[in-house]
């Protein structure tokens, strides 16, 4: 009690104010699992294995599309009517569909990409065998992002079988260089462009019906990101006249480095801020926290502050949420162990937030090379994309879908801290939403772009109802 005398009144009287407005706020907990299997999610598991069994591996600055040709004769017979009765444009690999609906008023487009990582390691089912196991199925583009494409396709396909016609023109799309930011989903924008196209809401990968998406936070969460942080790769040079390592000088090209990323590391450059759609995300998601996490999370207003340097330490996702974050990934230096480099290099990615965006990242990087005798070169960049209004029109029918599609499925807003080639579509689509309506698991999460790479099949009937619920959601838009 003593203790307590000690702490301003005005201090206390915040903390009661959390602790009562805590205490008020209703513990929820969000319910949904995917139902057993049965017949239908066996069909499926089949549907995406034939998709997996095809390799379309891709690579930087890749060309050769002999394997998308090939997947794309796997998708023919597939889905049969989809190519039978919709239209479809081929654009080097990259594939878009046109489904005329009964009005051009607020078209949608669905979109998922052909091209997987390559698949390297010892796996436990080979990574292109579409092995249907354990009630999964492995390998290669399972989870990213063949579930999520095939769904939409088979979304059609069970719509098209009722002669369903949509309220408004629905597109689907999948570009095969979404793995390198290639030009694939640029050149199907300049298509739409051409058409004179403009997109009421897109729907792609990013986010997901993620299991525990904050550690303490129980069960399974629908996360739809609402924008993605901008990206860059740069290269940091030092150089020097060299030498042999017997005699070393100072500040050689390795030393000058290393104090460079020391210099970040200790400083931390990037200024962290709770963003509106960030904030929103942790309201939603606190009354389903332990009460500890709830007290904190639920009141931000008053724990913010605390907050923002310790988040990261808790969860690296969480705190890049909240920061341009910067990772160094490349390095060289010399080719023999007794000789100093006349040139050493080092590669790094930023990954820029709204607040402090490209232009203001790259001058405080390159300011900071500056001051340890570094040369700079941007390799690529672009900025942030313009989140979507989760307020509007087009996040509240995805979220009112999920509800309908999947009940008791809590629904939160979340930001990308990856890139998805949604980013290509915001010229012509004020709502790009990244969300794959399959379930990321800890297991599906660790295999994205690592080994054993799979997904549970029980959730992939959810996860066509989802697409087939979104199209014909649109009748109910004014």
């Amino acid at each position: 009690m003593k203790y307590l005398l000690l702490i301003p009144a005005a201090i206390i009287a915040l903390l009661l104010i959390a602790l009562m407005r805590t205490l008020l706020t209703p513990k929820k907990a969000s319910t949904y699992t995917a139902p057993a299997d049965d017949d239908r999610s066996m069909m499926l598991a089949e549907k995406l294995a034939e998709m997996v069994r095809c390799d379309t591996t891709s690579y930087q600055d890749m060309t050769e599309r002999a394997p998308f040709e090939a997947f794309h004769k796997v998708l023919e017979a597939q889905f049969p009517l989809v190519h039978q009765k919709l239209e479809r444009t081929v654009l080097d690999g990259n594939l878009l569909y046109y489904w005329k609906g009964q009005s051009r008023e607020k078209p949608i487009l669905l979109m998922s990409h052909q091209d997987v990582v390559p698949a390297e390691g010892e796996w436990s089912y080979p990574p292109f065998s579409g092995q249907i196991a354990e009630g999964k199925v492995w390998g290669r583009g399972t989870s990213d992002t063949k579930a999520s494409l095939m769904a939409f396709f088979q979304a059609a396909e069970e719509l098209l079988a009722q002669d369903y016609i949509p309220a408004c023109d629905v597109y689907l799309a999948s570009s095969c260089t979404e793995e390198w930011s290639g030009d694939g989903a640029p050149k199907i924008v300049e298509e739409l462009k051409r058409r004179g196209v403009e997109l009421f809401l897109v729907c792609d990968e990013g986010g997901g019906i993620i299991t525990e998406p904050i550690g303490g936070i129980k069960g399974n969460y629908a996360m739809v990101g609402v924008f993605e942080k901008g990206k860059a790769d740069v290269k940091l040079t030092a150089r020097s006249n060299g030498g042999h390592s017997a005699a070393p000088t100072k500040h050689t090209p390795v030393e000058r480095l290393a104090a460079f990323v020391t210099d970040i590391e200790k400083h931390k450059p990037f200024r962290r801020k709770f963003l509106p759609e960030v904030s929103a995300m942790f309201k939603r998601l606190s009354p389903y926290a332990p009460f500890g996490l709830k007290l904190v999370m639920g009141n931000l207003w008053l724990f913010g502050p605390l907050m923002k340097p310790v988040l990261g330490s808790i969860s690296a996702q969480a705190g890049a949420m909240l920061q341009t974050t910067i990772a160094f990934t490349m390095q060289s230096g010399s080719d023999a162990y007794n000789v100093l480099p006349q040139e050493a290099t080092l590669g790094v990615n930023l990954r820029f937030i709204p607040h402090q965006g490209m232009e203001e990242s790259l001058s405080i990087l390159r300011k900071l090379a500056e001051k340890h005798g570094l040369e700079m070169e941007v390799i690529s960049a672009n900025d942030y994309s313009k989140p979507v209004d989760i307020k509007g029109e087009a996040f509240t029918q995805v979220e009112r879908v999920i509800g309908e599609t999947f009940p008791g499925l809590a629904v939160s807003p979340y930001v990308m801290t990856g890139a998805t080639d949604a980013y290509y579509y915001q010229e012509i689509c004020p709502s790009c939403i990244r969300f794959a309506p399959v379930i990321y698991g800890p297991e599906q999460m660790k295999g994205m772009h690592g080994l054993n790479e799979n997904i549970e099949h029980n959730c992939l009937p959810g996860a066509v109802d989802f697409y087939k619920n979104l199209i014909q959601g649109q009748v109910r838009l004014p």
